[in-house]
């Protein structure tokens, strides 16, 4: 039987780096499904007042690179302080979590900014990030005096 000879090439490449070269960053949902993939920090984002979710701009000059792996979850109402606003929700594909959201009706990632909600995605896959149980332990303590 003849040798069998391979001819594969190794390369390397920047596919894992942003436009400016730093590299990719993947947020996974609570659950561990890939959701979303930028080439900047969700901590660099600033946040809104009214529910800490992060502001990612989504036209003009330095707006971020991201790609979004999620389903519609339909319009939604919420109060607010000043009125009511209307929200164009997206879900984690697997467990139906929500974890983006627009205010204006676009294509996801058209509209002005995108909305990630604070606490619902994570850099570690399978592990839950630092936002997603914050005040747990406070909660846990008031239901204690409670019972008690």
């Amino acid at each position: 039987m003849p040798k069998v000879v391979s001819r594969s090439a190794a390369s390397s490449s920047n596919a894992g780096t942003g436009a400016d070269g730093q590299p990719l960053r993947v947020y996974y949902c609570l659950c561990g499904e890939f959701i979303l993939v930028s080439d900047k920090r969700l901590s660099v984002f600033p946040q809104r007042k009214t529910d800490d979710a992060y502001v990612m701009r989504s036209k003009g000059p330095g707006a971020p690179i991201f790609k979004f792996n999620v389903n519609e979850g339909g319009r939604v109402f919420v109060k607010r302080p000043t009125g009511l606003e209307l929200q164009y929700r997206f879900l984690c594909p697997r467990c139906e979590l929500l974890v983006a959201y627009q205010t204006q009706s676009a294509p996801i990632g058209q509209a002005d900014y995108m909305y990630c909600v604070y606490g619902a995605l994570s850099e570690l896959q399978g592990r839950p990030g630092e936002p997603a149980f914050e005040g747990e332990e406070e909660e846990g303590a008031k239901m204690m005096k409670i019972k008690s």
